[in-house]
C-alpha cells in the first residue's frame, strides 16, 4: 500500500493496481480499514523499546532492552 500512496500522484491508483495485480477496490478497502489491534501494540512497543535503547545511549542490545522492559514491567 505504501507503493501505492508513494507513486499514485504519478501514475494513478488504477494503473499501479493493473500492474500489480490487484484490484484497485482492495486498496481502497486497505485505506480505509482501521488498524488492527496488532499494529497498534506494535507500534507502542516500537515507541517502548526505541526509548529504552536511546537512554542506554544506544549501546543495549536485545538481551539489555528486553530485561530492561521486563524490569519496568513490560511484557514482552
Amino acid at each position: 500500500m505504501a507503493y501505492i500512496d508513494a507513486h499514485k500522484g504519478e501514475y494513478g491508483v488504477e494503473p499501479i493496481c493493473k500492474v500489480l495485480q490487484v484490484a484497485p477496490s482492495t486498496y481502497y478497502a486497505a485505506k480505509t480499514r482501521p488498524p488492527s489491534a496488532r499494529s497498534v501494540s506494535d507500534a507502542a512497543t516500537t515507541a517502548v523499546i526505541t526509548k529504552v535503547h536511546a537512554e542506554n545511549y544506544g549501546v543495549y542490545g536485545i538481551t539489555k532492552v528486553h530485561a530492561a522492559l521486563r524490569r519496568n514491567g513490560h511484557r514482552v
